[in-house]
């Protein structure tokens, strides 16, 4: 019997092997140890029954091991892992990777954590009246603390308590107590300190809380595939539709998978549903250890579990029975995996929710324009929450000319005269204020007035972002993580005139602090919630009233619910307008909605304070009256005039050399080959070209891009051609749908 395995090394698709005449049938899902080479690994079994046609039978080699007489890994998620691997032109090892638990991807494959239990049998008991005498005191001790606990006692309480490893071994070895082993699961919910405020679940619902649960709740019973964008604005209360939802389709013995974009919302999102349903849900995210992982995703499989709450990986959760799928956010590039398999968790998730005949659920108070495309052209349903939760106002909004700042005060200005007057009413008030910049570091460059030159990376066609203050600052790569210590003089010329320009979260957080020194001001961005459980720990003293002003990037801009927040000042508003990408004008109207959403969510009404030096931009001025049937109208005309998503499809593709002669030649010679008989199919190809970032880790890029209807068709065009390069093939990166074409 031959069949297909898929192993986890990303640049292999389906391997064939044999199974062994001694050797249980195994089912698809299973694992099975195979060789690979020089090396023995852990793989899936895909497929069975294969046919060895075209193959040199004698060449097949057994597998040596099988590892569960059942599927491991639900078939259901394993064809949701072939299709998302054929999708996303990745290998199968690519895609079964993100579908296993880190503990079961060796050749061991175990990672249960057990603890050694003593019990007392029944020997001891008699021993206990008998020969007591015989006993030592300690072993005394030990039996009689082991008699009043009749299911046992772990071996470290025990040793807390007196009783030795010597002791405990004589006793076992006279059998009078027991020892075994127990399995224990890693609760992340324990190391969590964050708790969110709990809901009422007996507070009526506002009318359009109650039309569209209604609505929603009617669609997820039909036990139907359907797809419905629930868009509400910032505060309508999408957060507790979606736990009064989930209650119906777990009392209809059906399973909810809940996603959000980021680990930064899976805190409050977890702790309101641990609170609705208790130790039925459980969380899976990147941000846990390999053992929470492996531990969580086991109790899933074993059915333990009613709802999982997690990041875009989370859409491969062996559950069993899913009824309801909710993409909270779902207009978040997060979802949007960066590297191989390339996927976009929410369209995977609405590949399962159509596989499992589900209820998905698409939320955003600024829907992505495919997703609002789609339900204006009847393919989702679409329900609406136009009004704020209790009828609370959105917050008014002002937008600051920051030319006209910087003609009054000079060019190194970062905080206006409005936003540092509002904040300053802020904390005169003990109110709380959120303070947005997307980016990060205190210096975005290092230059030299001398010479010009800048301070940039080796293996990036990037400069260099300078974090910390002083003689200990170092200028960092974003991207490869160089990073070097900021010298006294320019590297170029020796000249002794460099300076920063340019600012991030580090600077702003410094800025306030020196405004106003007793305020309790503190960050959040990928920097300051390195250590696991940071993250959880600052939201929960933001949300106590702990911290005064939160300065971030956009990880505080959207999801979060702090009723104290009356102001949120956006700095530098236009810092992605500049890019080269057809999505920025989208992005930045989302994160500016999104952000100012923020305020004025409790009793006080709240205040935006935006800084741009483009306040006439339409997605700037459109963000600010949240109006976002106007946005979609005016990017659609763009979009349409440009032959962007939503109305065609895109691939874009890097090729990679050690050179940049070397990278355009070969991206060149590939879409010569798609040129030669794209036209039948409308295929339109653009390039080759330099990417927009045209050195990254040491490799020169040509990017190309193909643009057309049939996505099919597209991505076989596309990876014929390259197949006609071998040894391009893997210096090529291909991104179907893509979220960024940097």
């Amino acid at each position: 019997m031959l069949i297909s395995v898929a192993v986890p090394v990303p640049t292999l698709d389906l391997l064939t092997y044999r199974v062994p005449p001694d050797v249980a049938r195994p089912l698809v899902g299973a694992r099975v140890v195979v060789p690979l080479g020089s090396r023995v690994v852990t793989g899936i079994v895909v497929d069975l029954d294969v046919s060895s046609a075209g193959m040199d039978e004698s060449e097949i080699k057994p597998i040596r091991r099988l590892l569960d007489s059942d599927g491991f890994v639900p078939p259901e998620v394993v064809g949701l892992a072939r299709w998302t691997a054929e999708y996303y032109a990745a290998g199968a090892g690519a895609t079964i990777t993100a579908v296993l638990p880190p503990k079961a991807r060796g050749a061991r494959a175990s990672g249960h954590k057990t603890m050694r239990v003593a019990a007392i049998t029944a020997a001891g008991l008699e021993a206990l009246g008998a020969e007591a005498s015989r006993l030592t005191s300690r072993q005394l001790i030990a039996l009689e603390l082991l008699a009043g606990s009749p299911h046992g006692i772990p071996t470290p309480q025990l040793a807390a308590k007196g009783s030795t490893s010597d002791t405990v071994a004589r006793l076992a070895a006279r059998g009078l107590i027991s020892l075994r082993h127990d399995r224990i699961d890693r609760d992340p919910f324990n190391a969590a300190s964050f708790e969110a405020p709990p809901m009422d679940p007996d507070r009526r619902l506002t009318m359009e809380q109650a039309a569209a649960l209604e609505r929603l709740g009617h669609l997820a019973g039909e036990r139907t595939f359907r797809v419905a964008l629930l868009h509400g604005v910032t505060g309508s209360g999408k957060t507790e539709l979606y736990i009064r939802l989930s209650t119906a389709v777990r009392d209809a013995g059906r399973q909810v998978l809940m996603l959000v974009p980021e680990i930064a919302l899976t805190p409050v999102t977890a702790s309101l549903f641990r609170q609705a349903f208790g130790a039925h849900v459980a969380i899976l995210h990147s941000g846990l250890s390999d053992g929470e992982r492996h531990d969580e995703w086991q109790r899933i499989r074993r059915g333990e579990i009613t709802v999982v709450v997690g990041t875009r990986s989370a859409v491969f959760a062996p559950l069993a029975h899913v009824g309801l799928i909710v993409v909270d956010e779902e207009h978040d590039g997060s979802y949007k995996q960066e590297e191989s398999p390339r996927y976009h968790g929410r369209d995977v998730a609405i590949v399962r929710g159509q596989r499992e005949q589900a209820l998905v659920v698409l939320a955003s108070a600024t829907p992505s324009m495919e997703s609002y495309h789609n339900a204006m052209t009847g393919r989702y349903e679409r329900v609406v929450l136009e009004r704020r939760v209790r009828d609370r106002r959105l917050p008014a909004v002002t937008v600051v000319d920051m030319r006209e700042e910087y003609a009054a005060a000079g060019p190194d200005v970062v905080l206006s005269r409005a936003l540092a007057d509002a904040i300053g009413t802020r904390l005169e008030r003990e109110e709380q204020a959120l303070v947005l910049l997307n980016r990060r570091g205190f210096a975005t460059a290092v230059f030299c007035r001398q010479c010009a030159g800048t301070l940039d990376c080796p293996n990036c066609s990037v400069s260099l972002v300078v974090h910390g203050e002083g003689p200990a600052r170092r200028a960092r790569c974003h991207y490869c993580n160089y990073s070097v210590r900021v010298p006294n003089t320019c590297p170029l010329c020796a000249g002794p005139y460099l300076e920063q320009t340019g600012f991030g979260t580090e600077r702003v957080e410094a800025e306030i602090g020196r405004a106003w020194p007793t305020a309790r001001v503190a960050r959040l961005d990928r920097d300051s919630v390195r250590r696991k459980g940071a993250l959880a720990s600052l939201l929960q003293r933001f949300r106590n009233g702990e911290i005064d002003v939160l300065v971030g990037t956009q990880m505080i801009a959207k999801g979060h619910d702090f009723p104290r927040v009356t102001l949120v000042g956006v700095v530098s508003a236009d810092v992605g307008l500049g890019m080269a990408d057809f999505r920025a004008s989208e992005r930045t109207f989302q994160l500016l909605t999104q952000v100012a959403g923020r305020a004025g969510r409790g009793e006080q009404p709240g205040e935006a304070i935006i800084q741009t030096l483009y306040p006439d931009h339409y997605s700037i001025q459109l963000a600010c009256k949240q109006d976002y049937v106007a946005f979609y109208e005016r990017e659609l005309a763009f979009r349409r005039a440009m032959r962007y998503p939503p109305l065609v499809a895109i691939i874009n593709t890097i090729v990679r050399a050690r050179t940049f002669a070397g990278a355009m030649d070969d991206a060149a010679d590939i879409v010569q080959r798609l040129r030669d008989d794209a036209e039948p199919d409308g295929l339109r190809v653009l390039g080759p070209a330099p990417a927009p970032l045209g050195k990254l880790r040491g490799e020169y890029r040509a990017q190309l891009l193909v643009k057309g209807s049939n996505r099919k068709r597209m991505r076989e065009r596309l990876l014929a051609a390259i197949a006609t390069r071998p040894d391009v093939q893997r210096r090529v990166v291909v991104d179907v749908d893509p979220q960024s074409v940097l």
